[in-house]
């Protein structure tokens, strides 16, 4: 009964941002699956008259279909950049197939005899497609259209990874920060979403099989309205475009946070309108965003520019590191890094203080001894990059018992039900305060320096030079223990990300 009024509370505290990502995905949900209808209806009909080319075509479509959608979405990015576009693209062309792929079954299943009755009435081919197929098909194109736009609820919760918006942004921040009320604020809906769509489509289809005539003028004025919708849609996109900032972050608390932060700093010291695009996934999709142009400022780490970008053997002098990321940075993809912003948010090892007691754990060297009887739960980008699992099994000699690989959050509810021994962190997450957490100590260096510092575009510094200053307000404001508290704020406390960045801004003075 306190789960479900803790729930309620926090969808009534919550309702405005909820809605707000609800109409976001109903509106990415609904011209994703309208776009999939106009190319995947004529292809049906196209390959029922050519059968010859129906097997490559539904071939393809089945091929898309077993590309995941997180690969999917990292082939776009680069292409067509973050946002809507790339959420777009994918969830069309998972949607294509059983469109396509109905409408030419429904075509194909006709009774010849039907067929050959409406040729010997002399209709022509068009017509007989207009007032033999097509009514006769419909049953089984709608059938297709149906599991589309029900599949395509769903698989647009993943746009949230692309900062397309939608209620994937409430779920995958759920699973970051460990808050079920979240997870479910993001996925109920999103269950309801599907349910209507399918109710409503279910209605469409009835109505249409009753073939009741539409008038010419009922046709006309839905025209001018979609070509008014394209043309008002078209220009104000183009006006949020003009003298806009987007900044971005990648998929935990911490970043999140950032966001906020350096977004809310420009929006009260510039007339710049700033767009807010955290939970991008990870560096490579910010990395890949600020080189498209997508992205125009975010905050990135020492340590991972080293290693994770420029490939760049360990160096555990901060400075040195600052140094040589700031320059390869700026010579080969003209991105700016600006002074550190204070704290160290290093890769760590943490373990429960029972695991820690047991095992007499306060170091890695003490983790190497016993590490093949423990298992692992990390996040993915920890077990895959050279700077993180890589570095302490070559610097320690560890080797775990089991390692799985998870997103976020999970590893710490992994580690409390006893499903894990020890997960990696960042030494700034406000989790390991929450859960009380054993951090050992890198007492060889494995892990290079990770100072957080705020990276531009070069174009975009050269459009608004203002900037460089303004960003440089945050030289060394926020340390280790500033960091911890704001993620634990909202992580453990429930706090809004962008509540905890405006307060601090506030109580340093960087805003008024």
């Amino acid at each position: 009964m306190n789960s479900v009024v803790e729930f309620y509370n926090f969808v009534i505290n919550r309702s405005d941002q909820i809605f707000k990502l609800f109409m976001q995905h109903i509106e990415l949900t609904v011209l994703s699956v309208i776009i999939a209808i106009l190319i995947g209806v004529p292809l049906g009909i196209l390959i029922e008259r050519n059968k010859k080319i129906s097997s490559f075509v539904i071939g393809i479509a089945n091929v898309i279909q077993a590309i995941p959608s997180l690969a999917l979405l990292g082939f776009l990015i680069p292409i067509i950049g973050i946002g809507s576009k790339p959420a777009i693209v994918m969830v069309i062309l998972y949607s294509l197939l059983p469109i396509i792929k109905n409408t030419y079954t429904g075509l194909a299943g006709i009774n010849p005899n039907i067929i050959e009755a409406a040729e010997g009435m002399g209709m022509t081919e068009s017509q007989i497609l207009k007032i033999v197929k097509l009514p006769l098909a419909l049953p089984v194109i709608m059938a297709g259209v149906r599991i589309s736009a029900v599949t395509a609820v769903g698989l647009m919760t993943i746009a949230a990874f692309v900062g397309a918006g939608g209620l994937g942004y409430m779920v995958f921040t759920g699973v970051q920060s460990v808050n079920n009320n979240m997870i479910l604020a993001g996925a109920i809906p999103a269950c309801i979403l599907a349910l209507a769509i399918d109710f409503i489509i279910g209605k469409i289809e009835n109505l249409a099989g009753r073939r009741k005539k539409v008038s010419k003028k009922l046709k006309i004025g839905v025209s001018l309205l979609v070509c008014a919708s394209i043309v008002f849609g078209s220009v104000a996109y183009y006006n949020n475009s003009r003298n806009k900032i987007v900044v971005g972050g990648k998929n935990f608390t911490e970043q999140i946070i950032l966001v906020d932060l350096v977004g809310e700093l420009i929006e009260e010291n510039t007339d710049l309108k700033v767009e807010y695009e955290p939970n991008l996934g990870g560096t490579n999709v910010v990395f890949s965003a600020m080189k498209s142009g997508n992205v125009d400022v975010s905050v990135e780490y020492t340590g991972t520019g080293l290693v994770n970008i420029m490939k760049h053997k360990l160096i555990n002098d901060p400075d040195k590191v600052y140094s040589v990321v700031k320059d390869y940075y700026h010579k080969n993809f003209d991105i700016e890094w600006l002074k550190p912003l204070g704290f160290n948010n290093t890769y760590t090892l943490a373990v429960s203080q029972d695991t820690a007691k047991k095992y007499n754990l306060n170091t890695l060297s003490d983790l190497a001894k016993v590490s093949r009887n423990l298992r692992l739960s990390s996040t993915m980008e920890f077990s895959e990059r050279p700077d993180a699992l890589k570095a302490v099994e070559d610097m320690y000699g560890i080797k775990f018992k089991e390692l799985k690989a998870v997103d976020g959050g999970l590893r710490y509810t992994a580690l409390n039900k006893n499903k894990a021994d020890v997960i990696d962190a960042f030494s700034t997450d406000g989790l390991l305060k929450q859960f009380n957490l054993k951090i050992l100590k890198d007492d060889k260096s494995a892990f290079p320096p990770y100072y957080a510092a705020t990276i531009i575009r070069s174009e975009t510094l050269e459009k608004h030079p203002e900037l460089k200053d303004i960003l440089n307000k945050l030289d060394g404001k926020i340390d280790d223990e500033a960091m911890m508290e704001m993620n634990y704020k909202v992580d453990s406390l429930g706090q809004k990300p962008e509540t905890v960045a405006h307060e601090f801004l506030k109580e340093n003075k960087l805003i008024k």
